[in-house]
């Protein structure tokens, strides 16, 4: 690859601000900030490396005005000033950046952008290759046959073709395609609600954006009036958005020859960085301007895995992981239960294809001597509980919750690439590393059956041989941190995403692991006599159901089922199966249910009885765990589409609160002597959350007064006064509410409410009429859904709508159902989320005696000393109602008994 480039232009700060926002703040020991500049400067380190440039300029926005500003006042007047950490690392970096021998410039009046679009055009009429160094999709208008992109954090290069693949358009359209879209972090105009999608449609319906604008009058609908009323503003956003060729420098492409590197005053810069790595890079330096050829681990990743026997070996890998900006870390253990898991090694990575595994625990016959597990431990807990030493993991969760057994508290969790590909698309694939290895890196990774077998026979790591051992684990290091560099650099292209990650996701990791590693008491006395009485319930059921069918058969078996129903009893056939059979499914169960037949009711009950006995009654006594005597969930946060948790082993989300059998398996959940469940629930949150975005006047007035809004709405509708209605009125206006949000069509609604679909459909209408804001919000929501494929929550989380476009009526009407209800759902997903880092800050900081133990829905439970439930409620209040900002009061119920049904 050497010289197939002779220029190489960066863009330097752009690059920082990636730097600072990618790497954790790191600072040397005198606290001076030093994440961005390491960052910056070992980008640089690889580039050269890499291509081995005859000339190279690293070019930086200079500071102040520039002449976009004098075009447009409100330029870039969104962005926030740069944090002081990331402004002190500037100077330091640049002169480290001269020292090294590289040319370095700083035009006044332009930006960096400008500076790189004049020297590479300027190259390319001298007949020179130039590579820019970029991740700003602005850039992509210089490409051309003289001129190609590379984003050295994701290591994708952007020729002609690649950027017609990536934008669908060709660079000479770039700029038409910014113009339309605008740019909310340059505060650009554009049109708004024109995504890519549009952008491109038009582009190639028009040809460009003149074209666009002299069609604007026969683009139909809500975007088509959209562009209409920006016609004014697109020919300012197009200025804004052309990269200048022509700015007046006092030297050329030619100039740019890297000069010999000043060594001494490079090793004082990487001392008072106290970087080990880049200090190692001087010894041995000539000092003659040469410049260093490729390392084998940048020009191709190929596995170099090590397997580490001797405390010599071990040492080594410990100064690589001390001299690294970042590492990705795993265990090994004996089980997937993180309570019991035992660790069997550890493994880390460095760079791609560069890692090693750990054994401290194989214990197969013939296995080789190994490090011992606890003096490996000790020597590795400084730097695992280092805040400032920046690690990566795939579900660090598990990982965290295992060394705590260890008394090890893993700190410095900069990312989990379970999470950046949750957040970055939480639909495209399961989360799990092999999914995430074949789908973004096109990598087949050897699975866990592939060493330690399947089924009765599988074995568990510690019998693995170390030789399939070593590769396996070290391999998931090492993937672990080529996906991140896949991730992170498309997290970080979406601020609202790369926020949300860092600000809520990342924290969450530590939160749910201690709220896991807690855990819940549980009386299994009480539950085993409810599972007596339940069998004698499922006893009557199946009687009762012999009784109606006429005869004894099989309640688990569909196909005895069906037949008893539509041959031998007539029942109507809602619903059939793939196969063409009558469906006996759940839903079919409640509609015959619902029209009144007696069989299919009893089944039902029977059913549901069933379901609590085996998944909780039995079950839980079996999961109190002896060591801690209570019960351990797992919490997942990368499973529910819309952001909501979900948890298993128990699943603590599905335990029924309607029904008195339910009620009863919270009655279980018990505090321990002395203390009380406190519990903590948002009220009608979802609701809420409609009225924020729709901005419905008399919803929001219904909320600002307190209303009990279920009241209010049947008022509304029906036209009485709030104290005039029934609670029948009552219950159908909830019906109403809620299955509004849920997409209830007037079919559903009048199933629920056991009324004419007429009828259904005239309260439907009515409610509009009274809400019109919700009608428009919903209208609005499907528009926009269809445009970008995508909603978002009010966080900028994003669930992605595959099919809100396709051709069959329904999938796309469940898509359109689904896009109305995710920015609810998932907003009310992300406020939880939010109130449990407020929360757990207070607890870790004030230390009282209060413990949260579960998440559950929209609820909170507590275990907090009885002396202590006032001011508990008081605090947990204040912080679960400041979680979010929104144009209604966010309200929160609690309560607090001797059992988690008690404290409702």
């Amino acid at each position: 690859m050497a010289n197939q480039y002779p220029l190489i232009l960066v863009d330097a700060s752009g690059y920082l601000f990636r730097a600072y926002h990618a790497l954790p703040k790191l600072t040397n020991s005198r606290g001076e900030a030093t994440g961005a500049l390491t960052g910056v400067l070992n980008m640089l380190r690889r580039l050269i490396e890499t291509y081995r440039p005859q000339y190279i300029g690293v070019v930086f926005d200079a500071a102040g005005r520039t002449f976009r500003n004098d075009l447009y006042a409100e330029y870039k007047a969104h962005r926030p000033p740069m944090p002081e950490d990331l402004r002190e690392q500037i100077e330091p970096l640049q002169a480290v950046i001269r020292a090294m021998g590289l040319p370095l410039l700083a035009i006044p009046d332009v930006e960096a952008d400008d500076v790189i679009g004049t020297l590479a055009t300027q190259a390319a009429a001298a007949g020179i290759q130039t590579l820019i160094s970029t991740g700003d999709k602005d850039m992509a208008q210089l490409v051309d046959a003289h001129v190609t992109l590379v984003n050295t954090m994701t290591d994708t290069v952007l020729d002609p073709d690649g950027v017609r693949e990536k934008f669908g358009v060709p660079p000479e359209r770039i700029v038409d395609y910014l113009s339309l879209m605008g740019d909310s972090v340059d505060n650009v105009p554009g049109v708004p609600k024109c995504g890519p999608k549009t952008a491109v449609k038009w582009i190639e319906e028009y040809g460009d954006l003149d074209g666009v604008i002299a069609h604007a009058g026969s683009i139909k609908g809500k975007v088509g009036e959209n562009l209409r009323a920006a016609l004014d503003q697109l020919p300012l956003a197009r200025r804004l958005t052309t990269i200048k060729r022509d700015v007046g420098l006092d030297l050329g492409p030619t100039d740019l020859r890297p000069a010999s590197p000043d060594i001494e005053t490079l090793r004082g810069w990487y001392e008072r960085i106290e970087s080990r790595r880049m200090l190692a890079t001087l010894d041995g330096a000539s000092g003659d301007g040469e410049t260093p050829a490729p390392s084998e681990a940048v020009a191709a990743v190929q596995a170099d895995y090590d397997c580490v026997l001797t405390q010599e070996a071990l040492e080594t890998w410990i100064r690589r992981l001390e001299s690294a900006e970042l590492f990705a870390f795993d265990t090994e253990t004996t089980d997937l239960d993180y309570m019991r898991a035992e660790i069997v090694g550890v493994s880390f990575a460095v760079e791609p294809g560069q890692a090693a595994y750990v054994p401290v625990a194989h214990v197969y016959p013939g296995a080789p001597d190994q490090l011992d597990r606890d003096a490996v431990l000790t020597r590795l807990k400084p730097l695992l509980e280092d805040p400032a030493r920046a690690k990566v993991g795939q579900n660090l969760k598990y990982d965290m919750s295992v060394l705590a057994r260890y008394a090890i508290e893993l700190r410095g969790i900069a990312h989990d690439t379970m999470l950046e590909s949750y957040v970055l698309d939480s639909t495209a694939t399961r989360h799990d590393m092999d999914s995430l290895a074949k789908k973004y890196l096109d990598y087949d990774t050897v699975h866990f059956e592939d060493v330690a077998g399947k089924g009765a026979k599988q074995l568990t790591f510690d019998q693995v041989p170390l030789e399939q051992a070593g590769h396996y684990a070290a391999e998931d290091a090492d993937i672990t941190l080529r996906l991140h560099r896949a991730f992170w650099p498309r997290l970080e292209a979406v601020p609202s995403l790369a926020g949300l990650y860092r600000a809520i996701e990342i924290p969450l990791v530590g939160i749910l692991s201690r709220i896991e590693r807690t855990g819940v008491r549980i009386d299994s006395s009480l539950l085993a006599q409810q599972s007596r009485e339940l069998s004698k319930r499922l006893v009557e059921l199946e009687n009762l159901a012999y009784e109606t069918a006429g005869h004894r058969f099989n309640m688990g078996s569909p196909k005895q089922i069906g037949a008893i129903f539509f041959e031998e009893l007539g029942l109507p056939v809602i619903a059939k199966t793939p196969k063409g059979a009558p469906s006996t499914s759940e839903e079919v169960l409640e509609q015959l249910a619902a029209q009144g037949h007696a069989l299919p009711n009893v089944i039902l009950q029977h059913r549901g009885l069933a379901k609590l006995k085996s998944t909780y009654t039995d079950k839980l006594p079996q999961m109190v765990n002896p060591e801690t005597g209570r019960v351990h969930t797992s919490y997942h946060q990368a499973v529910a589409a819309t952001g909501r948790l979900s948890s298993s082993d128990p699943n603590l989300q599905n335990i029924p609160i309607r029904t008195e059998e339910g009620r009863r398996i919270r009655r279980a959940f018990i505090a321990e002597p002395g203390h009380r469940l406190l519990a903590a629930d948002y009220s009608q949150i979802e609701l809420r959350i409609m009225a924020h975005l729709s901005g419905d006047e008399r919803l929001l007035a219904a909320f600002a007064s307190g209303q009990d809004i279920h009241r209010a709405t049947a008022a509304e509708i029906l036209g009485l006064a709030p104290e005039e209605v029934t609670s029948d009125q009552r219950r159908s206006a909830k019906a109403i509410n809620f299955g509004l949000i849920y997409g209830m069509s007037a079919f559903g609604l009048a199933r629920q409410l056991g009324i004419e679909r007429g009828a259904a459909q005239e309260y439907v209408d009515r409610y509009f009429q009274r809400y019109p804001g919700v009608k428009e919000f919903m209208e609005r929501t499907r528009i926009q859904a269809r445009e970008d494929r995508y909603v978002e929550t009010l966080f900028g989380r994003r669930l992605y709508l595959t099919e809100i476009g396709h051709s069959n009526q329904s999938r796309r009407a469940a898509a359109e159902r689904t896009a109305i209800n995710a920015p609810m759902q998932g907003t009310a997903a992300d406020i939880i989320k939010r109130a449990m880092i407020a929360v757990d800050q207070w607890l870790r900081t004030d230390k009282p005696p209060v413990r949260l133990i579960m998440q559950v829905h929209d609820e909170l439970v507590f275990e907090v000393a009885g002396d202590a439930i006032d001011m508990a409620s008081a605090r947990i209040r204040a912080a679960m109602e400041a979680a979010a900002e929104l144009s209604v009061p966010l309200v929160v119920d609690i309560g607090d008994g001797e059992n988690w049904d008690a404290a409702h």
